[in-house]
């Protein structure tokens, strides 16, 4: 908070940088000097503010396109060099933006393959790997935080040499998963499944692994959290979806959760509460939105049911 105040105050100081006055010798000739990053008087030399940030662009593009960007790429695990690796630019011209030569551009092709070919002998896998993670990203739209948390993950399973002779996008699929999971993002194995293509046998197998090799504790996901979710692909009222959340509360002092699929209660906990809320809400449009089965909800609102004297 200390260091946005501070940097706030030295914006206004840059602002009016003409009209301030040294508040030593009350002389009205500020300096900013961009080399050192300070604010001095330019009669005494007293510093009046320091450490002001260069927002200018390091370097100039060439291309067709504006690049304001001062910096590469983040550094990310969700990339095979993390994003700390030097590029050779594709563009074939030179710092002064001209064409290259035909024999400078013949070396800086034959610079571009080694380039690709003296990589870590894990980056083809990693870079497969985290190619899958992204297009699964999209469809889930999960957090960067997930994608982060599935990329060690997965970088841990390659440590471990767990990737010899399976399958790499289920070892991506069950990573995510477990990313999931940790950071408890309500997201179904179902969810993950219909993301990436994958069996639901393999992709529990994988799972299990990981569970068993690395002795992780996931933590149980709470019903609530899956509220939103579903009621979102419903299109359920902010009425209705408080009380579900009620339900759920008070289905949880009874005990009667317990062992029970967070996902199938959340969306029995939406269709009990519609039909308490005047509001209709088939079986068949909760499951779709949950991504479960009518007979799931049929056979939860029964025990919902009884809890709630309905």
């Amino acid at each position: 908070m200390s260091q946005e105040k501070s940097q706030k105050n030295i914006s206004n100081l840059l602002n009016n940088v003409n009209s301030q006055k040294c508040i030593r010798c009350g002389k009205i000739l500020i300096v900013s000097d961009e080399l050192t990053g300070e604010i001095i008087c330019g009669m005494c030399g007293y510093v009046i503010a320091d450490q002001i940030a260069n927002m200018n662009p390091e370097w100039n593009s060439f291309s067709d396109e504006t690049n304001k960007q001062r910096t590469g790429s983040n550094i990310t695990l969700a990339r095979h060099d993390m994003g700390l690796s030097t590029i050779i630019n594709p563009i074939n011209r030179d710092v002064t933006g001209k064409p290259l030569s035909s024999a400078i551009k013949s070396t800086v092709k034959r610079l571009r393959i080694w380039e690709k070919r003296n990589g870590a002998p894990t980056d083809k896998n990693f870079i497969i790997a985290f190619a899958e993670l992204e297009r699964a990203k999209d469809k889930l739209v999960v957090s960067e935080a997930v994608v982060e948390k599935a990329a060690y993950i997965y970088r841990k399973i390659v440590e471990r040499r767990l990737t010899k002779g399976r399958n790499i996008s289920t070892f991506v699929a069950a990573s995510l998963y477990v990313a999931c999971r940790i950071t408890e993002t309500p997201r179904t194995i179902k969810d993950i499944q219909k993301a990436t293509n994958i069996h639901k046998r393999e992709l529990t197998k994988y799972y299990r692994l990981i569970i068993r090799e690395f002795d992780l504790q996931i933590p149980v996901v709470d019903p609530v959290q899956c509220i939103t979710r579903i009621a979102n692909n419903a299109g359920v009222s902010e009425k209705t979806r408080r009380f579900a959340v009620d339900i759920i509360h008070k289905a949880k002092q009874s005990g009667i959760l317990e062992g029970k699929d967070p996902t199938s209660i959340a969306a029995t906990a939406i269709y009990l509460a519609g039909k308490m809320m005047k509001e209709y809400l088939s079986q068949r449009k909760i499951a779709s939105a949950a991504n479960i089965t009518e007979i799931t909800i049929r056979n939860r609102t029964k025990a919902l049911q009884i809890l709630l004297e309905l």
